[in-house]
This record gives C-alpha cells, sequence and structure tokens, in this order.
C-alpha cells in the first residue's frame, strides 16, 4: 500500500457517481491506498486487514464491492508477474486513479497489458469476469459451510430427539429363584440324593416349592395393585 500524500478533487468525485453507495467507502479507501498509478494486489484478506478500523470489512465484503465497483467501471483486473516472485497473479487497476506528482516515486506493480493503458477506457470483459469469479468462488464457499453448519445441527439435533426416545437402560431384576431355598438336605447337595429315599430333601423341596408359590403370588398380586388404584381391603383371616 503507498503512503504518497493525495488530494480528492471534486473531479474525482464525480467519477463515483456511477458507484453502488455500499462500495463507495471502498472506492475511497482504494484511491488514497493502492500505489499511485492505481495498481495493487488483488488480495482480499490483506485488503480486509489493511482497511481495519477505517472500513471493518470482511474478506468476502471486499470481494462484493470489488464486484460492484468492476460492474461500475471503476476497476479492472490483470494478470501480471509479481515482482518479487515471478509468479502470475491477479492485480487491480484502478481506471480512474488520482492525479499525483510522481517525482520521486518508485513505481513496483507491473505494467498492465497495453489495452489497460488510459483513464478513460471502459472495464475490460476479462477483468469484469475475473472478479465476478472470484466473488462466485467466495460465495460457493460460504454456501458450503452454510450447508455443513445447517447439517451438523440437523445431527445434533436429530441425536437429542434419539436419545429422548430411547429408554434408559433398567437395571434387571434379580431372579427369585437364586434366593429360593436350597432343593436338597445338606449332606445331599447340590446334585440330590439320586435314587435313594431321602426325608429331609423331601422335606426341602416342599419348603421350596411353598416358597416359590408364595414367591409368585406377591408379584402377580403386586401388578395387579399397579393395575387398580382403588386399595383392596386388607386380608381377613378370621375362620369362618
Amino acid at each position: 500500500m503507498s503512503t504518497k500524500q493525495r488530494m480528492i478533487s471534486p473531479a474525482d468525485f464525480e467519477t463515483l457517481a456511477g458507484v453502488p453507495d455500499v462500495a463507495k467507502p471502498s472506492a475511497v479507501w482504494l484511491w488514497l491506498n493502492l500505489d499511485p498509478l492505481g495498481r495493487g494486489r488483488f488480495d482480499t484478506r490483506a485488503i480486509s486487514s489493511a482497511m481495519y478500523p477505517t472500513l471493518d470489512l470482511t474478506p468476502d465484503e471486499v470481494d462484493e464491492h470489488l464486484v460492484l465497483l468492476a460492474e461500475a467501471g471503476f476497476l479492472t483486473t490483470f494478470l501480471a508477474p509479481d515482482p518479487d516472485t515471478r509468479e502470475t497473479v491477479e492485480w487491480l487497476l484502478l481506471l480512474h486513479p488520482l492525479k499525483v506528482d510522481l517525482r520521486g516515486t518508485t513505481i513496483r506493480t507491473p505494467e498492465p497489458p497495453g489495452a489497460f493503458h488510459g483513464r478513460s477506457m471502459a472495464m475490460g470483459g476479462g477483468g469484469r469476469a475475473r472478479v465476478r469469479e472470484r466473488a462466485r468462488g467466495s460465495a460457493r464457499e460460504r454456501a458450503r459451510a452454510g450447508v455443513r453448519a445447517e447439517d451438523a445441527a440437523r445431527a445434533a439435533a436429530w441425536d437429542a430427539v434419539q436419545e429422548d426416545r430411547e429408554p434408559a437402560p433398567e437395571r434387571p431384576e434379580r431372579p427369585a429363584v437364586l434366593d429360593a431355598p436350597p432343593m436338597f438336605c445338606d449332606e445331599h447337595m447340590p446334585r440330590g440324593a439320586g435314587t435313594k429315599k431321602c426325608g429331609p430333601c423331601r422335606d426341602r423341596r416342599l419348603l421350596r416349592d411353598e416358597w416359590m408359590q408364595r414367591r409368585v403370588y406377591e408379584d402377580r398380586l403386586t401388578e395387579f395393585y399397579e393395575l387398580n388404584d382403588d386399595p383392596e381391603e386388607v386380608w381377613d383371616d378370621t375362620v369362618f
């Protein structure tokens, strides 16, 4: 960016008549900050950073303003080697640069093609197309980023819905048989007496059967109470 002192005349402001109002501050900034011949690298990030805090514009907004300025005939672009790297890059060229005293000034930007010389020429079709293509590419990237963000938000919302729908895992009930009395007497545990008759084993089995029946009845009665809100009378064991 150039630090050469410049003055904007009323005639210069007349060239902004066809520029959309939203892009006029950017046009003035380019007048004052490109080199005295109105040339500079087409680097929206660098321009956005250099504009701050005079103009707080994002690189995408800079792209949009450059498109408007190109369509208004305020600037064009051209391809030429970078003086430092010799790599072919894109350059901005103001079609109506300010009048500046060039004495003692070193110009480091490359010369545009011959067709671009002259202050009163119209906007070149190739430059306009390149500016539009860059803006279109920037808009496409923003659109893709927006789609990715929406997809991520929808996926997160769906995951939250699925978590609400899926029941939380419940601890399994302990089987009643694990708490039942043993089936055999201490002498014949755990396999039993086989074909031999054993009175204690018989007593244990009867006790176990009674315990299991009582547990089954208790479970069924629990289900009954859960399904019926009306309290039932307490069992009266009075002998009839």
